[in-house]
């Protein structure tokens, strides 16, 4: 008798461990890695929804930036951390394009991160500096077809979202445009706006403000229909050019082996902040839909950008080292 009332004792701790574990957590602060420089897009998402975990988890959710190389390295570096539930990634679209754009990746955007949840989409826009004429998107393609490698257009870095994006686009009308990487989002939208670049393919997030106040000039919207708070926006389709709906997507993931029920308690709580009314009005002044997918369905979602962007790559012939 003494023995059967040890052995459920026994399994009884067993059972309650993970559960136990997952209600201690966590007993000091988060660090979640921006593999991007402060300032851009990720940042945009990233500081709200930490400031939202710091106060739903009872300790500080920390913004970790760490630029460069197309969000590859800042990655790479999360990858190699402690999966103890205290280093989590907020990547972006650009983790399932550098699957194919770089041969020699230390890391697998699938095989080293668990995903927990889609953060926010938000569509691109074709913007050009006001210092140009081009009203349309039709009088920007015909001065480039006439001006090959005239025009220069700039990204947040080689291997981004919005530098493949504009790669489908030359290759989609003809176009020749020289490419001017930076190291993220925010050096090259200042160099935008000081007019040192002349367009760029970029997150209607970062570009919005800046055309509503006329420092930027908006020619088409990636997007399959117009947006309603720019309804004189029109979309590339719209603009002649076909099968150019393109969203920058950005996201949560947890490294490798961390306890599946914190990867579980991120996602809830993630889920929840961004279902909460000031978060929701500051996913819509950028446009943004708000994601807050389960685990299951951000890994398919992840697992389908992987299929695209690899085809978009191949098609384009970009390779980086």
């Amino acid at each position: 008798m003494k023995l059967t009332l040890r052995l459920i004792a026994v399994i009884a701790l067993l059972l309650a461990g993970p559960l136990a574990f997952a209600q201690a957590w966590p007993t000091k602060p988060i660090r979640i890695i921006n593999p991007f420089p402060a300032g851009g897009g990720t940042d945009t998402f990233a500081r709200p929804l930490a400031a939202k975990l710091t106060q739903s988890l009872g300790q500080t959710v920390i913004i970790e930036n760490q630029g460069g190389a197309g969000g590859t390295v800042g990655a790479a570096n999360a990858a190699r951390t402690n999966p103890d539930g205290y280093t989590f990634l907020m990547g972006a679209i650009h983790h399932t394009i550098a699957e194919s754009l770089y041969p020699k990746l230390s890391y697998n955007i699938e095989k080293d991160f668990i995903p927990i949840t889609m953060v926010a989409q938000v569509p691109q826009v074709m913007v050009v500096h006001p210092k140009h004429p081009f009203r349309t998107l039709k009088e920007l393609i015909d001065y480039a077809k006439a001006n090959p490698g005239k025009l220069n257009f700039g990204s947040p870095g080689a291997g981004t979202s919005h530098h493949l994006a504009m790669e489908l686009f030359m290759r989609v009308t003809g176009t020749n445009f020289v490419h001017v990487p930076y190291r993220g989002a925010g050096p090259m939208m200042q160099d935008f706006l000081a007019g040192q670049i002349d367009l760029v393919f970029d997150g209607m997030g970062t570009s919005s403000t800046q055309i509503k106040a006329g420092k930027l000039r908006g020619l088409a919207i990636a997007t399959a229909t117009r947006a309603p708070s720019f309804p004189d926006l029109p979309t590339m389709e719209e603009s002649g050019v076909a099968g150019m709906v393109i969203n920058t997507w950005y996201a949560l993931w947890a490294v490798k082996d961390t306890p599946r029920e914190l990867v579980d308690r991120m996602q809830q709580e993630s889920a929840k902040a961004m279902n909460l009314p000031d978060m929701k009005e500051i996913w819509a002044s950028q446009l943004a839909e708000s994601g807050g997918n389960t685990s299951e369905q951000f890994k398919a979602f992840v697992r389908s950008e992987v299929i695209r962007w690899s085809k978009v790559v191949k098609d384009a012939n970009v390779v980086l080292n």
